[in-house]
């Protein structure tokens, strides 16, 4: 697969960027990546690919646009079979997309309702995220990745919300290894990957990153 038959539209700091980054390392996919200003102004290429939420990521491949990463994801995975990132049985698959679906729904907004809100709206923020977070504790279980043995698909989708995880604690004060010891272990042996440490940003920068967001939201 030449390199040029897949572009990706992306933004540095977007985890659902990263998600798509991770699977095309996993499978050994070369492709071009294209920066968006998300600020600044939206391309004309973003705005025609992904025309109803006008978001990133964008795959196009063979000049084909897909939308929404876990949508992305699943087209990768079914495009590049090799290494699969969702379990053989049918009944492990729908658990891996059960997984992915809760995540989706509640991980990135608990989030980002801890450095949108003060007082007893960010207490209740923080408590929100620490159970979703010791569900996921539960949906891992004494495993080292969610689909068992071996990283995959409900990891891929996961872990890049972790690099705003230090933002979250900055200023929701709180510590997510004391809270749910096992999901941190299970940050770390993903970070210990190399598909995952290449892609994701420096959690520093996320927190400078949302310390603009808070002042653009007024929130300072």
């Amino acid at each position: 697969m030449a390199k040029e038959d897949v572009l990706l539209l992306d933004f540095w700091v977007s985890p659902f960027c990263s998600r798509v980054k991770i699977a095309l390392a996993e499978k050994g996919v070369a492709y071009q990546q294209r920066g968006e200003d998300i600020f600044g102004g939206k391309s004309e290429l973003l705005l025609k690919s992904n025309p109803i939420y006008q978001k990133v990521p964008v795959l196009l491949h063979d000049g084909k646009p897909m939308c929404e990463s876990t949508n992305i994801v699943h087209y990768i995975d079914e495009t590049w079979p090799s290494p699969p990132l969702l379990p053989a049985s049918a009944y492990d698959r729908a658990r891996a997309r059960f997984w992915a679906d809760f995540i989706d729904k509640k991980l990135f907004d608990a989030g980002g309702n801890i450095w949108k809100t003060k007082g007893e709206d960010q207490a209740a923020a923080k408590k929100e995220l620490i159970q979703i977070l010791k569900y996921l504790e539960g949906g891992l279980g004494d495993k080292d990745y969610f689909g068992g043995d071996s990283f995959g698909f409900v990891d891929i989708i996961a872990i890049p919300l972790t690099t705003w995880f230090f933002a979250y604690e900055k200023f929701g004060n709180f510590n997510v290894e004391e809270e749910c010891p096992k999901f941190a272990a299970w940050t770390k042996r993903c970070l210990g990957r190399e598909s995952v440490a290449k892609t994701l940003p420096d959690p520093q920068q996320v927190l400078e990153f949302v310390s603009m967001m808070r002042k653009m939201h007024g929130i300072e």
